[in-house]
C-alpha cells in the first residue's frame, strides 16, 4: 500500500467532507420523535411482558 502524506490524507478528507449530506432542522426534529415514540413503545411493551411473566412465576411458585 502507497504512503499518502499527511497533506494529501487531509485534502482527501476535505473532499469526503464535502460529500456528505447533511439533515435539514425538520429531518433531525422529525426522527428524534419518532426515537422517543418507539422507545416508549418499547418500554411499555417490555412492561407489560415483565408484569405478566412476574404474575405468572408468582402463581406457580407459592
Amino acid at each position: 500500500m502507497a504512503k499518502t502524506s499527511p497533506m494529501q490524507f487531509l485534502r482527501e478528507v476535505r473532499q469526503e467532507f464535502q460529500k456528505v449530506t447533511w439533515p435539514s432542522r425538520q429531518e433531525t426534529l422529525v426522527t428524534t420523535v419518532m426515537v422517543f415514540i418507539m422507545v416508549m413503545l418499547a418500554a411499555t411493551f417490555f412492561f407489560f411482558v415483565d408484569l405478566i411473566l412476574r404474575s405468572t412465576l408468582t402463581f406457580f411458585l407459592n
